[in-house]
């Protein structure tokens, strides 16, 4: 049996008028943990080894699709009122939808509380669970993630722009062959030199998604423009582990170190030689950090319904 043999056939689960997809990895009964991608990244990018390590330090985990990515709803271009609009107007929707559909999937699965693990937009996301559903969340890790309440030209701050421009530049031909490679650019501009991307292990990521994942700008703008009204980032209480990228070409270590100042008693990680993505080299750390949050956030919970993963 192979990794991949182990994910759950894909469910869905509507919040609203929106249907989200998901899957879960392995046996049921661990801790739960909710997996979320970044920005108009579909659930199959998580790789499956790190959800192995995590399977095997105790959790149970699910992945699941954003609204506007994957296969889960994706809004009409009908959403899309000119550029302008769509940069100072009123959204699709709005941040706190976002952090709703998070939690419209622990009640599909029947889960109280999780610990929400969310990288690069996923990590703004699960951070904003955080604060708008305190009582759902058992632990926070935050991976490759700016703080969730700098928008707008705050939030430029933390960005390094060359991915973004060399990608921006890039042509690719409509169809099959042209989503492809428009992804796998993307996943080696991630890397880092010193951990440079597995084409191989991407490109079968990549296409298990690719049907459902066609290049979106207009969704990406849809997220990007999901405004949040709701609490500062100080206001979590959520247990919280912030890792971070020493050479991620796309988020500044600044914003992880500005994300672990704010929330007390978060542990930060900066991860020696890894870029903007999630290599082999670093799952067992990756699993191993995660088991010790959820293990003190069972000592200060005092929950008798959620098992310390080391025991």
């Amino acid at each position: 049996m192979t990794d991949t043999d182990t994910w759950s056939p894909t469910t869905f689960v509507r919040n609203g008028d929106v249907e989200l997809a998901y899957d879960r990895f392995g046996e049921r009964g661990g801790v739960p943990l909710l997996l979320m991608m970044g920005l108009a990244i579909s659930r199959f990018w998580w790789p499956d080894g790190l959800c192995r390590a995590l399977a095997d330090q105790g959790f149970d985990v699910i992945r699941y699709d954003q609204r506007d990515t994957g296969a889960s709803t994706r809004f009409s271009e009908t959403a899309r009122r000119g550029y302008w609009r769509m940069l100072f107007g009123p959204g699709a929707y709005t941040a706190e939808d976002l952090a709703d559909d998070a939690v419209a999937v622990l009640d599909a699965v029947g889960w109280d509380r999780a610990v929400m693990f969310g990288h690069s937009l996923g990590g703004i996301v699960a951070q904003r669970v955080a604060l708008r559903h305190p009582d759902r969340v058992l632990g926070l890790v935050s991976c490759d993630a700016p703080p969730s309440d700098a928008v707008g030209y705050r939030a430029l701050r933390y960005v390094q722009f060359g991915l973004v421009a060399r990608n921006a530049t890039k042509r690719y031909p409509a169809g099959h062959d042209g989503d492809l490679a428009a992804s796998l650019a993307i996943a080696k501009g991630m890397a880092s030199r010193a951990n440079p991307c597995d084409e191989e292990a991407a490109r079968e990521r990549i296409e298990r998604g690719l049907e459902t994942g066609p290049r979106d700008m207009t969704g990406i703008g849809r997220q990007l423009h999901a405004r949040w009204q709701g609490p500062r980032l100080r206001e979590i209480q959520a247990p919280t582990l912030v890792l971070q990228g020493a050479d991620d070409p796309l988020i500044r270590t600044s914003a992880a170190r500005a994300v672990a100042r704010e929330i007390r008693g978060a542990k930060l990680m900066i991860l020696d030689d890894i870029g903007h993505d999630l290599p082999p080299v670093v799952w067992p750390t990756i699993a191993e950090e995660t088991r010790r949050l959820v293990a003190t956030s069972v000592g200060s919970h005092r929950d008798p319904a959620v098992r310390d993963p080391g025991t």
